[in-house]
């Protein structure tokens, strides 16, 4: 049986893989397209790379709408929409703060699969023939790049997005505050972040964002050592973000610190849901595919 080799683009889905790739824009052509290659073989097939076609019904809506044949394939109401409302304006905003630049092992990064993620995104975005834009923040907005729907514009959004380095501490709720101000078109906000703040910050700021219309989505970075925790030894944890380092051993902390982060990320997904923003929690040893898949399934409307 024939096997896939190692420049198989399906291979390139794996953050470890795509470490080793050092252009940005690279990257994500090699996501994108090894993605929409796989997708019908993929066990996420529900996807589909057409979701500015149709959206879900709901109450209020002119019925004559109504695609009948989708209702029959999926016993469910989407409405057809057509080209004055499917333009689609997205702006994919990363965080660059200190923390964002934690890695373990030999992967990523947060803030590599951040930039990654952001640059595949982009371009799926434009392979729709939509616009696109970019915003880079820590303690504030360091870098913007405006929205623009042309193909060539990968490449300066790419170039910008790799230029920002990890520094400083972030305030969410001021910087979404302040993004707020800088976007007065509705669009689609895609935030990529670690989300490392105060959830009531954080929530504040989201709010902001959807009070002005816009639609929010919120893919939170986290590590695997993050969110598992497997250190054994004693062991020097380096502060970030304003943070002093600490040393101590891992055993005595294990359940403490996993109890906390499990309270935090439920606290965060409770506070998107209120809101109507879509959550998706990122484990940066995921595969790209993974994340795109599930990105595609919430503009799609079959997730709410």
């Amino acid at each position: 049986m024939a096997t896939e080799g190692p420049s198989s683009e399906r291979n390139y889905l794996d953050p470890v893989e795509l470490s080793k790739i050092s252009g940005l824009e690279i990257r994500a052509r090699l996501i994108v397209e090894g993605f929409i290659s796989g997708l019908h073989k993929s066990p996420y097939r529900g996807a589909s790379v057409e979701f500015a076609e149709h959206r879900e019904y709901v109450p209020g809506d002119d019925i004559r709408h109504i695609d009948w044949k989708v209702y029959g394939r999926s016993d469910r109401y989407y409405i057809k929409q057509y080209e004055e409302e499917t333009n689609l304006r997205t702006h994919v905003i990363l965080d660059a703060s200190e923390s964002m630049e934690f890695r373990s092992g030999g992967g990523m990064s947060k803030l590599d699969y951040g930039r990654t993620l952001v640059a595949a995104l982009s371009y799926l975005v434009l392979w729709q023939q939509d616009a696109v834009g970019a915003m880079v923040f820590d303690s504030d907005i360091r870098a913007q790049v405006p929205i623009s729907s042309s193909r060539g514009h990968l490449q300066d959004l790419v170039r910008v997005v790799a230029a920002e380095p990890g520094r400083d501490a972030t305030d969410m709720g001021e910087v979404l505050s302040r993004i707020a101000e800088r976007i007065k078109k509705k669009s689609l906000l895609i935030l990529v972040t670690d989300l490392l703040d105060d959830v009531e910050r954080i929530t504040l700021g989201l709010r902001r964002l959807r009070h002005q219309g816009h639609e929010v989505m919120v893919f939170h970075l986290m590590d695997p050592d993050e969110l598992h925790f497997p250190f054994q030894r004693m062991t020097l944890f380096e502060g970030l973000e304003e943070y002093p380092d600490l040393l101590a051993d891992p055993n005595a902390l294990r359940d403490a610190y996993l109890t906390e982060v499990e309270g935090f990320v439920e606290a965060l997904k409770r506070s998107c849901r209120n809101a109507l923003i879509d959550y998706e929690l990122v484990d940066t040893s995921k595969r790209f595919d993974v994340v795109l898949t599930r990105y595609l399934q919430r503009r799609a409307g079959t997730i709410r």
